[in-house]
């Protein structure tokens, strides 16, 4: 159980690093799927960094289980935002995306709670 704990935090830790510097670095297609989204430029590094710290909550809740519980649950509440959000902008063809980092949320949230 420790293993697979450890392989989805790692995972889901990496996953939103990669989704908080894409938030930073604002390549093409970010700008083109957070303006269909109605996202205005302003919210970029706040989106950035609410990711970045989940990931670093993730990595260091490995040893400081708390830690790592709240920055797995804040981490589900984002991603179920961003879904929401999708969902009251219509563009349901962009669901996959937010869910794919809501279930890696929610296994490595899932994972915390049954390791302490």
């Amino acid at each position: 159980m420790h293993s697979a704990f450890l392989i989805v935090v790692i995972l889901t830790a990496a996953a939103n690093l990669y989704a908080a510097s894409n938030d930073f670095t604002r390549p093409a297609w970010i700008l083109t799927n957070m303006m269909t989204l109605g996202i205005e430029e302003r919210w970029f590094p706040t989106l950035g960094i609410l990711k970045a710290l989940g990931a670093v909550g993730l990595l260091v809740g490995i040893a400081i289980p708390s830690i790592g519980i709240a920055a797995a649950a804040g981490l589900v509440l984002f991603f179920v935002a961003a879904m929401v959000w999708a969902i009251c902008v219509r563009w349901y063809a962009h669901l996959p995306f937010p869910l794919g980092w809501l279930l890696l949320a929610v296994a490595a949230l899932v994972l915390r709670l049954r390791s302490t």
